[in-house]
C-alpha cells in the first residue's frame, strides 16, 4: 500500500519503517526542512534501538522516502497516517495546532478517496474535529474515512513493539476502512494479540486509559514506600508479593522518582483535563500526577539529610526518563539537578545517549560519558535513570572515587544490605 506517515517524531518514524519494512510504499511528511533533509542523508533524528538498521535497509529498497511536499504527501497516498506532537498547554489542555494543520492540508489537496488515521495521542472528539477539518477546506466533495489507531510504542523497545504489538486498536464507523486497515495490519496480528475494531471514541479513550492505569500503578507503589521507609518493610518485597497475583502481574510495580517521557505525564494532564471538561470528577488522576510530582524531589531530599549539599559537587547518573531512550522529556533527573542547583550544588551528569539533548536544556551542567569519571571528587551520587551500564559497575572503584561514600538511589538498583557492607551511606525508595 501507499503510505504517508506525517510527523517524523518517534511515532512517526518507527511507524514508518516499520510499514516499509512490510513491503509498503512509505513517504514520511514534515514541515521541518531540516529534519527532513537529515533523515535523508542518513541521520536520525531519535535514538531507538533497532530503527537504524531498519531504515537503512528500506531507504536503500525505495520504500522509505522523505518529503516536505505538502501535495506530494496527500495526493501520493492510500492511507495518511497523522504522527504529530500534541503536547499540553498551560491550561492541561491537548494542543492540537499540529493535527489541525495537518487536517487542513490533507482538505485542500484531496484528490481521491483516502483513509486518514489518528495515531497521535488525542482527546476523545479528535476524529470529528479532523473530519470536519477536512471537509471545510475541500475545493470539491471528495470521499475520505478518519479513523483512530492509537499507538502503544514503548520508547526503548519501540521498534520491536511495532513488529510484535500486545494489541492494534482499530477506531473505525466505516466498514470499508476497516477492511483495508485490518489487511494493512494482517501479518502482524496474533491469536493472544488481536486487532480489535471498536467504535471511534473508545479507540481514543483507549489510549489514555492505557497510560493512566500504568501511571496509576507507578504513583501507588510510591506512596506506598512511604510507609515501607516509616515500617522497616522492603518496597521491593511487596512488589514481588504483589505482583505474584495473576489479577495484578508484577509490571509497573517499581517504586522510584516517579514517570517522565512523552507520554505519561502529558496523558494524564489531559486525561483530568477532558474529564472537567465532560463535567467528571479527576480526583484520582490528579492524585496521581501530584504523587509523581512530589516524587522527583525525594532524592535531593534524602541527599540533604546526609549532605550539606550547598558548595558540594553532586554526580547524576541517567538523564533520559528512562533506559534505551534520549527522551528527556519531563524526565526526573531535570527536576533533580535543578534542586540541587539551586541549594548551591555543582552537578556531573553522565548518560549513555542523551547528553546532546541535555545540554539543549541544562545549565552550568559538567557532562560525561563514562560513569566513573563522573563521580571522580564528587560529595555524593544520585541514580537517576536505572540504565544496564550502572548496574554492573565496580562498587568499590565508586567507594573509592568519590569523597564520600553517599548514594541516593532513585530506581533501587543496588542492594542495599551490600552496599552497607561495603561502608557506604546508602538509601533507595521504600527500603
Amino acid at each position: 500500500m501507499k503510505l504517508t506517515i506525517a510527523g517524523t517524531g518517534y511515532v512517526g518514524l518507527v511507524t514508518g519503517t516499520g510499514f516499509a519494512n512490510l513491503g509498503n510504499d512509505v513517504l514520511c511528511f514534515d514541515i521541518d526542512r531540516e529534519k527532513i533533509d537529515s533523515l535523508k542523508n542518513g541521520i536520525l533524528p531519535i535514538y531507538e534501538p533497532g530503527i537504524e538498521e531498519i531504515y537503512k535497509r528500506n531507504v536503500e529498497a525505495g520504500r522509505l522516502r522523505f518529503t516536505t511536499d505538502v501535495i506530494k504527501a496527500v495526493r501520493d497516498s492510500e492511507i495518511i497516517f497523522i504522527c504529530v506532537n500534541t503536547p499540553t498547554n498551560e491550561h492541561q489542555e491537548v494542543d492540537l495546532t499540529a493535527v489541525e494543520a495537518v487536517a487542513k492540508f490533507i482538505g485542500q489537496h484531496i484528490n481521491e478517496y483516502k483513509i486518514v488515521v489518528n495515531k497521535s495521542t488525542v482527546p476523545v472528539g479528535t476524529a470529528d474535529l479532523v473530519k470536519n477539518i477536512i471537509k471545510e477546506n475541500q475545493n470539491k466533495k471528495i470521499e475520505f474515512d478518519v479513523i483512530s489507531n492509537p499507538e502503544f510504542l514503548r520508547e526503548g523497545a519501540a521498534v520491536k513493539d511495532f513488529e510484535n504489538p500486545d494489541r492494534i486498536i482499530i477506531g473505525s464507523d466505516s466498514k470499508k476502512a476497516e477492511e483495508i486497515m485490518t489487511s494493512l495490519y494482517r501479518s502482524r496480528a496474533r491469536t493472544d494479540r488481536p486487532i480489535m475494531i471498536t467504535d471511534i471514541k473508545s479507540a481514543e479513550i483507549i489510549k489514555y486509559a492505557s497510560n493512566a492505569m500504568l501511571a496509576t500503578r507507578i504513583s501507588f507503589m510510591n506512596q506506598l514506600s512511604y510507609l515501607c521507609e516509616k515500617t522497616g518493610a522492603d518496597i521491593k518485597q511487596i512488589s514481588r508479593g504483589m505482583g505474584l497475583d495473576n489479577r495484578i502481574g508484577p509490571r509497573f510495580l517499581q517504586a522510584g522518582i516517579g514517570y517522565g517521557g512523552s507520554c505519561f505525564p502529558k496523558d494524564v494532564k489531559a486525561l483530568i483535563s477532558t474529564l472537567k471538561l465532560y463535567g467528571c470528577n479527576s480526583d484520582l488522576f490528579e492524585a496521581v500526577h501530584r504523587i509523581n510530582e512530589q516524587q522527583k524531589s525525594i532524592v535531593v531530599n534524602k541527599l540533604g539529610s546526609l549532605l550539606d549539599v550547598k558548595d558540594s559537587t553532586i554526580a547524576v547518573w541517567g538523564i533520559s526518563f528512562k533506559p534505551k531512550t534520549d527522551d528527556i522529556r519531563e524526565a526526573p533527573s531535570l527536576k533533580i539537578i535543578e534542586e540541587l542547583q539551586n541549594m548551591g550544588a555543582k552537578v556531573h551528569a553522565c548518560d549513555p545517549v542523551a547528553i546532546e539533548n541535555a545540554k539543549n536544556v541544562l545549565k552550568n551542567v559538567k557532562f560525561f560519558q563514562n560513569p566513573y569519571e563522573t563521580i571522580r571528587d564528587c560529595d555524593a551520587l544520585i541514580v537517576a535513570t536505572e540504565w544496564n551500564e550502572f548496574r554492573n559497575l565496580d562498587i568499590r572503584a565508586v567507594k573509592i572515587l568519590l569523597k564520600k561514600p553517599i548514594i541516593i538511589d532513585g530506581r533501587n538498583i543496588y542492594d542495599p544490605k551490600e552496599m552497607k557492607e561495603l561502608g557506604f551511606k546508602y538509601m533507595g525508595i521504600g527500603r
